[in-house]
């Protein structure tokens, strides 16, 4: 039997013409829809005001859950990290991050997840364990909708802010990325706000321009860690194809399309691009994008070199921000206790699944 399509790929309209292709009524698409998102049911057999022939016709072409968990991990500050095997045996990892007090109060409801793409990543930026077991494929639009469910599920929170900061590039699978984002968005869908959700890029500048000229207000977060071409190409090899020059005229077009602010995401490693000509650099570039930066310590990922500045050399440097005018905060980081940097629960697991002999 062919492989069952993922039933989160799809949208209103196909649904509708799915039914109407079997002569059943179009309003069968919004019951279906309002048990996946509203009543989260798990089987199409729950879905009982459908008719019975209806329902067996669905169980052939459709699956309501395509991702199993596979290990679920916790910390001290509750933040949870969900590895998922998907149907043909990948492993993608998702991360629930819960509110910062500091930022949005002690009750604050606010819970971020932090959602995969790709299986693995192709863009090999060196302080990241995403790539190091290399690039697989591109997750289809179902599998990153239902990382929300699933997480959900087996959280027992709902989700209200969505960060595409996971595993992968989400630019280099932009087709899937803004279909996921229209489902994501959509009222008969998991009804998250465009401005609830944002985008990270490593630096793809022509998708950039591309993602402006789209009609939602998603948020765009630049995942730049060094604010000239001699720091950046050190750590991230896609700054020989699009350097900084050309990454801050695609992001001034998008601040001219969208009217709203971006990050610039920063991560702080010793002796690499911590010192105050760095400060000074990336103040340039902040202050002539008018952006946000959110300086992240680097979160230690075994096998490669880099390791986090001092909680002094942090501080100085978010001050050297603050006093050229930047709009900055620093990310203290939760799950450090639980390798909640970007991809290291999947190769800790694979790595445990190799013979020995393989790594040999």
């Amino acid at each position: 039997m062919e492989e069952r399509i993922g039933i989160c790929a799809l949208n209103l309209t196909e649904l509708e013409q799915w039914f109407a292709s079997r002569q059943e009524p179009a309003y069968r698409a919004r019951q279906v829809l309002d048990w996946v998102y509203r009543r989260r049911a798990t089987t199409v057999d729950a879905m009982t005001n459908l008719p019975a022939a209806t329902r067996r016709k669905m169980a052939e072409e459709f699956a309501l859950r395509t991702l199993e968990p596979a290990r679920v991990t916790g910390s001290g500050d509750t933040t949870r990290k969900f590895l998922f095997r998907l149907g043909d045996g990948a492993l993608i990892e998702t991360v629930l991050i819960p509110a910062n007090p500091a930022l949005y109060g002690s009750r604050s409801d606010r819970r971020t997840l932090c959602v995969s793409t790709q299986v693995g990543c192709a863009y090999g930026c060196r302080f990241c364990a995403s790539g190091l077991a290399g690039w697989t494929r591109n997750l289809r639009a179902g599998e990153i909708v239902e990382q929300i469910l699933r997480v959900e599920e087996l959280s027992g929170e709902k989700v209200n802010n969505l960060v595409f900061m996971g595993m992968g590039e989400p630019l280099a699978n932009f087709a899937e990325v803004m279909r996921a984002v229209s489902i994501i968005n959509a009222e008969w869908g998991v009804g998250i706000g465009a401005r609830h959700i944002t985008i990270s890029t490593s630096g793809l500048a022509p998708k950039i321009r591309e993602l402006a000229d789209q009609p939602l207000q998603v948020r765009l977060a630049i995942s730049l860690h060094g604010a000239t071409d001699e720091v950046r190409e050190q750590i991230m090899p896609i700054n020989r194809k699009y350097n900084v020059a050309s990454l801050v005229e695609a992001c001034e077009y998008y601040v001219s399309k969208k009217k709203q602010r971006i990050t610039l995401e920063y991560i702080l490693i010793e002796n690499l691009n911590e010192r105050p000509e760095h400060a000074a650099a990336l103040a340039r570039v902040a202050n002539r994008l008018n952006a946000k930066v959110n300086l992240i310590p680097y979160n230690q990922v075994a096998g490669l070199p880099w390791s986090r500045p001092s909680e002094t050399r942090q501080q100085h440097f978010y001050n050297a921000l603050l006093a050229r005018g930047v709009t900055a905060t620093i990310r203290r980081e939760k799950g450090h206790d639980i390798d909640a940097a970007c991809g290291q629960l999947r190769l800790q697991t694979l790595r445990e699944q190799t013979p020995a002999a393989a790594l040999a």
